[in-house]
C-alpha cells in the first residue's frame, strides 16, 4: 500500500508530514535506508534541466525536493525517481530541519 506521504520523525516521534510523489515503473524511486549526503537550496537537474529547490540528496541523483510540476498537476505525472513535494513552505521547513547525515527511509 502506498500513502504518498513523507513523515519527518525525530527520535521515533512524528513531527509533521506532507504529500509527496515518487517515480514510476520506468524511473522508480529506490527503496531502502539512506543518509542525506548533500543539500542544495538552489539546484537544477543536470539530467532533466529542471529546477529542484531545497534538494536533499539521499541516493545517487535522487533527492527530496520541491516540484512545481507536482504543485501544478498533482499525481497526473510522476517523478523521475526523486521524492517530489508540492508544498513549497513544507519542503523549505524540512530543508531547514534536516542535516547532512540524517536518515531517509523509502518504502
Amino acid at each position: 500500500m502506498s500513502t504518498d506521504t513523507l513523515l519527518w520523525m525525530v527520535d521515533g516521534k512524528p513531527q509533521y508530514g506532507m504529500d509527496v510523489r515518487f517515480g514510476d515503473e520506468n524511473n522508480p524511486t529506490r527503496k531502502g535506508k539512506f543518509d542525506i549526503y548533500m543539500k542544495m537550496e538552489h539546484c537544477i537537474s543536470t539530467i532533466y534541466h529542471t529546477s529542484m529547490p531545497d534538494a536533499m540528496f539521499f541516493s545517487g541523483g535522487e533527492a527530496v525536493h520541491f516540484s512545481i510540476d507536482f504543485a501544478t498537476y498533482g499525481y497526473a505525472h510522476r517523478s523521475h525517481g526523486c521524492v517530489n513535494v508540492r508544498d513549497r513552505a513544507a519542503v523549505a521547513r524540512l530543508f531547514a530541519d534536516t542535516r547532512v547525515g540524517d536518515t531517509v527511509v523509502v518504502y
